[in-house]
């Protein structure tokens, strides 16, 4: 099979919506403490007690959506707990984390701040598990009422004068699990009552996202849309990828560096599987949604696995390598080519939980390689996705088969097309023919991450042992580039 690449710049299908590079961050393990907030007595250089390297960092990265307080959490989390004096804010346990003291000194105005300084619009998750439908309205009514009333003279009192402007919010979370082991007709109840009260004020306007299916639950889907289709703007979906020796399930997801061949392998497949479940899920939201109004969010997805070693196994503190890089580009990339459906993605999470962008140790700081194929693929956020057709070699996994080679495309407003591609193939590289069709080529740039080792990362002693270098594995013939992506490689080709 000979390995080509069409390019269509001027087969236009769809913007690609920014809110896809989105990001989430929970009250859980180091994400929050630690993470982005250090307090303003910290000898951690900070402003009013949010980490300045954090901001710098992922300001870089042009985060579109920060989706906060859960997660599992947030069905467990009453937001008057976290206003007001810091010195009167109740102490809670946080049951599903460690069973760790949660202080609540990281509230709703200590994360809009933060929302703020990172420009990037906040996700509100509201409380269904274990809340009340007077205490979500109330909620909505604090953060964004500008006028006369109890919730919005309670801002006022604690120093917020104007209202934010609150966009994203959801009604729930895994309420088929942590958030009330619910069944999907109950949740759709509860749903169309709840969202009832998450009124716009002014011209506030929410965009409300309900609580949508684990994985493969199709009649999840179907019961929600049947029920509650009308009072949604989007869905819901969560799906981690687990790779563990014996087969990777929930409970055997492997380790994040020492893994063996087989589990990369692995890996690799289960991250293309979820190209299946949005085919899948699509099909049901089409029948009672066909004009795509409702979008698709994939509110959490990443990689999974053990937390390191000798670290408390409730903090989910794991690290990050090369493998990470490619389960992040693969799924960007799906997520890019179902860009009339997906509409959200929030990478589950930003700092020290799971496939985290940053990892900190006091006051050090470290990006992992996951967070560089953020910063290459922002190029696509807000882009218009252009046609590429990939015919590659397949690998094999478990007795499914899967691309060697995944890629999007998009074009920016000055005309450059910008195609992200991925090499899944841990020992061999790919060679490719790309034929770029509808635009006249002038130059030809590219950056590429990838490694020798399957495990390749970065530490606090070698914190640039992964990262991006420049791409120049390519010749140019007119229109046509002959090009070799080297194995486990992420690579991004700006065209102009």
């Amino acid at each position: 099979m000979s390995n080509k690449i069409v390019v269509n710049a001027d087969v236009g299908q769809g913007t690609i919506n920014k809110n896809i590079y989105g990001h989430f961050a929970e009250h859980l393990g180091r994400c929050i403490y630690e993470g982005f907030w250090v307090g303003e007595d910290s000898s951690i250089p900070n402003t009013n007690g949010i980490r300045n390297d954090v901001v710098d960092a992922l300001k870089k990265l042009n985060i579109p959506v920060l989706r906060w307080p859960g997660g599992c959490f947030a069905d467990e989390y009453h937001w008057k707990d976290g206003i007001g004096p810091k010195e009167n804010r109740k102490r809670m346990v946080n049951t599903h984390w460690g069973g760790v003291i949660e202080n609540n000194h990281f509230g709703t105005h200590e994360f809009l701040m933060l929302c703020d300084m990172l420009d990037t619009e906040p996700y509100i998750n509201g409380n269904v598990g274990s809340g009340t439908v007077q205490e979500m309205s109330e909620w909505v009514e604090y953060m964004t009422f500008n006028g006369e009333s109890p919730m919005a003279n309670l801002r006022k009192e604690n120093g917020q004068e104007e209202p934010w402007a609150v966009k994203y919010f959801g009604v729930g979370n895994e309420n088929w699990g942590c958030g009330g082991n619910m069944r999907p007709q109950y949740y759709a109840d509860l749903y169309r009552r709840f969202q009832t009260y998450v009124r716009n004020y002014g011209d506030n306007k929410i965009y409300r996202i309900a609580g949508g299916p684990n994985v493969d639950d199709y009649n999840w889907t179907e019961v929600l849309m049947r029920e509650a289709a009308e009072y949604m703007d989007g869905l819901s979906v969560h799906y981690y990828v687990h790779a563990g020796p014996n087969g990777g399930g929930f409970w055997d997801k492997g380790s994040a560096l020492d893994f063996s061949e087989n589990e990369w392998d692995m890996a690799m497949q289960k991250t293309y599987h979820t190209e299946e479940l949005i085919e899948k899920h699509s099909t049901i939201m089409d029948k009672y949604d066909p004009e795509k109004r409702i979008g698709m969010i994939f509110d959490e997805w990443g990689a999974w696995h053990d937390v390191e070693p000798g670290t408390n196994p409730g903090f989910l503190y794991q690290q990050n390598s090369v493998r990470d890089a490619l389960i992040a580009g693969v799924s960007l990339n799906i997520f890019n080519n179902h860009n009339d459906r997906v509409q959200m993605a929030n990478i589950a999470q930003t700092i020290n939980v799971i496939q985290s962008m940053i990892l900190t140790d006091k006051e050090k700081m470290i990006l992992t390689p996951t967070y560089h194929v953020f910063e290459m693929y922002k190029v696509h956020q807000d882009a218009e996705r252009i046609h590429l057709d990939i015919q590659s070699e397949t690998l094999k996994f478990d007795g499914k088969e899967f691309p060697q080679v995944s890629g999007s495309a998009s074009k920016a407003n000055d005309g450059t097309v910008n195609i992200s591609l991925c090499n899944v193939d841990k020992d061999n590289s790919a060679k490719f023919t790309m034929d770029l069709r509808g635009m006249d080529v002038s130059d030809i740039s590219g950056r590429i991450l990838t490694d020798s080792k399957m495990n390749a990362h970065n530490t606090f002693e070698q914190p640039d042992n992964v990262a991006p270098t420049n791409f120049t594995g390519f010749t140019v013939k007119e229109n046509e580039l002959e090009l070799e992506l080297p194995a486990k490689s992420v690579v991004v080709l700006a065209v102009k």
